[in-house]
């Protein structure tokens, strides 16, 4: 087996796919799921992981933080590191059926669930049925990218128990459409957090340092001042990618926070 063939579009995305879903720290050829599908796809883990290491070197959230991944990334991965963020359900879409072709698994149109459970799929036709498994594959994905972005633990708990977090939208789903799959708009949070960042009860500042409305603190529920008052000016846990945009959070602190009883 030679180690110097190219790369097809494919494997690329399946890279991308997995680079999107693992922990930076955990981008290493001693990785079972990187061992896998680096055999599934005729290749070494050392050139699996070296490929996700050399997309790191596209990623400004490793890059500003100090870290540079390797430096030998290929035109082709900063092609499609553009092509990821400029349209990130399709990206998504595509990458997951890369990702299934390579694990013999069905597609993702095949397994996709409507998100309207009172409706089933052979209730749409056409581009309207695409789009809607686009947007149920892309939700998926999001989550997944979220969540390992922050080592599955909410940002400001550490509650690391998969079941209980969500992958919360600093700007809503509804406001932005181009956002909304962009994991630089999620946050990984507790259930509880997620609907008191939802609902504009908790923020962050600039400094990502946990803001809390006058609505908690002036309440006198005991379980609420322990969920949330410890937590109180303590900044998040950085995420290893994807780190949440600044102008999101802006947004979010103009647009939703209550900072007024």
């Amino acid at each position: 087996m030679t180690e110097r063939r190219s790369w097809t579009r494919d494997e690329l995305l399946v890279a991308f796919h997995f680079y999107n879903q693992t922990p930076f720290g955990k981008i290493s050829h001693r990785n079972p799921e990187i061992i896998n599908t680096a055999k599934l796809m005729g290749r070494t883990p050392s050139s699996l992981s070296m490929k996700m290491a050399n997309i790191a070197s596209c990623d400004p959230s490793i890059t500003a933080s100090g870290r540079s991944g390797l430096s030998g990334a290929a035109k082709a991965d900063r092609e499609m590191w553009q092509e990821m963020t400029r349209d990130w359900e399709n990206f998504f879409f595509n990458a997951s059926e890369a990702f299934n072709k390579i694990n013999k698994l069905q597609s993702p149109e095949a397994e996709a669930v409507c998100p309207d459970p009172s409706l089933e799929l052979d209730d749409f036709h056409g581009q309207e049925k695409l789009a809607t498994i686009k947007t149920r594959v892309g939700q998926q994905q999001f989550r997944a990218v979220v969540l390992s972005a922050y080592d599955f633990r909410c940002c400001i708990t550490g509650i690391d128990i998969p079941e209980l977090l969500i992958a919360s939208h600093i700007v809503p789903w509804s406001r932005d459409p181009q956002q909304r799959l962009n994991p630089s708009n999620g946050l990984c949070l507790s259930s509880l957090h997620d609907a008191a960042f939802d609902k504009g009860l908790i923020s962050l500042n600039e400094h990502l340092e946990l803001m809390l409305s006058p609505k908690l603190l002036n309440s006198s529920n005991d379980y609420l001042a322990n969920s949330f008052e410890p937590y109180e000016g303590k900044p998040i846990t950085n995420p290893s990618k994807h780190l949440p945009n600044p102008i999101f959070l802006q947004h979010h602190r103009s647009e939703i926070f209550h900072k007024q009883r």
